[in-house]
């Protein structure tokens, strides 16, 4: 077996979507980050690399056994044992993962540049390992929680967090599925179309306000975004944790 020696590793929790564990370039200063004293790298195939990066779901039987308690964290002199820790690539793509002792990829992780190219060295002349799994046949499912790729390409850390929270903001309104509740966020986001808004029934105007606001990212979302997450102590936590207190956006339109 493959093994790496003191890597870094910046781990998302609970992230299905690959796009949300961040690369070395948008890691934080603030981001809790730990050494891996040493842990294994796998070679798989690309569907199960993306099954991997792009979802939570039980990993291969005898991929977790091959890696059973070959990963060890480092802090200070104490050296500690994980029980599933793993580096996998499929030739092209490169992430850790952590199962906190589950069989499930709870967490994730970015390398960096350097660890990266020693990975590519480390499999030059190999062939990928082939794991039988339960799903092969798995094709990964988008949702307004879980935005297809496309949706969120080209947006920075920040931004992306941030239309996360929108979409959040967005699925209470769903719902809870309120005519004149509806017709009111719609306004604040394209006031042009009030006169038509006023006609519209909630299948309409909710579909005329998420194709709106699915694609891309700019100030009049992040305006939407503040306007919807205000007096929801927890959404606004979310909020202040990317972009500082809440602001005044009342004449910002």
């Amino acid at each position: 077996m493959l093994y790496l020696h003191d890597v870094w590793v910046n781990w998302f929790e609970g992230e299905e979507n690959g796009y949300s564990v961040c690369h070395f370039h948008e890691w934080r200063k603030e981001d809790s980050i730990e050494l891996l004293d040493q842990v294994p790298l796998l070679y798989i195939t690309e569907k199960l690399y993306n099954y991997i990066e792009n979802d939570m779901h039980d990993l291969p039987k005898a991929l977790l056994d091959s890696i059973h308690k070959r990963a060890y964290t480092r802090k200070g002199q104490k050296r500690s044992v994980v029980e599933y820790a793993c580096i996998v690539t499929d030739g092209n793509d490169i992430m850790a993962f952590d199962t906190i002792g589950y069989s499930i990829p709870i967490r994730k992780s970015r390398l960096i540049p350097r660890q990266e190219q020693l990975v590519f060295d480390m499999i030059d002349k190999t062939k990928a390992q082939s794991f039988r799994f339960e799903d092969s046949d798995y094709e990964k499912e988008y949702h307004m929680l879980s935005m297809p790729p496309e949706f969120v390409f080209g947006l920075t850390r920040k931004e992306r967090q941030l239309k996360q929270l929108l979409m959040i903001g967005l699925d209470q309104l769903k719902t809870t599925n309120n005519r004149e509740e509806l017709r009111y966020w719609l306004t604040e986001w394209d006031p042009k179309q009030y006169p038509a808004i006023r006609y519209m029934d909630e299948e309409r105007v909710w579909e005329t306000l998420y194709n709106g606001v699915k694609e891309g990212w700019s100030t009049s979302h992040e305006d939407l975004c503040a306007k919807l997450v205000r007096g929801q102590s927890f959404l606004e936590k979310m909020w202040e944790a990317e972009i500082g207190p809440q602001h005044d956006t009342s004449s910002q339109k």
